[in-house]
């Protein structure tokens, strides 16, 4: 089953699955570029402490979309279906 075959409320999970793997990727490449910046010493700027947390708080809430989106799926075949694709 492909992501067209999805119902309307799978396919929006889907989306958020997406959106949260995005921002779980942005975060931690900012933060592996911020420790090979400073693995030989010194320590982030305000600047970036606060970028981090931007990235942070973003994919606290995709991940919060995307609990909610799983919730609203109630159909089994769909929920099957979309953790097949997910997986």
């Amino acid at each position: 089953m492909g992501i067209e075959e999805l119902s309307e409320e799978a396919k929006v999970a889907y989306q958020a699955f997406v959106d949260m793997s995005k921002s779980k990727e942005a975060y931690f490449s900012y933060l592996q570029d911020i420790d090979t910046k400073y693995k030989d010493g010194g320590g982030p700027s305000i600047a970036e402490n606060l970028q981090l947390e931007k990235l942070l708080n973003k994919h606290d809430k995709n991940v919060l979309a995307f609990n909610t989106a799983m919730t609203a799926v109630e159909d089994i075949d769909s929920r099957n279906a979309l953790i097949k694709l997910l997986g």
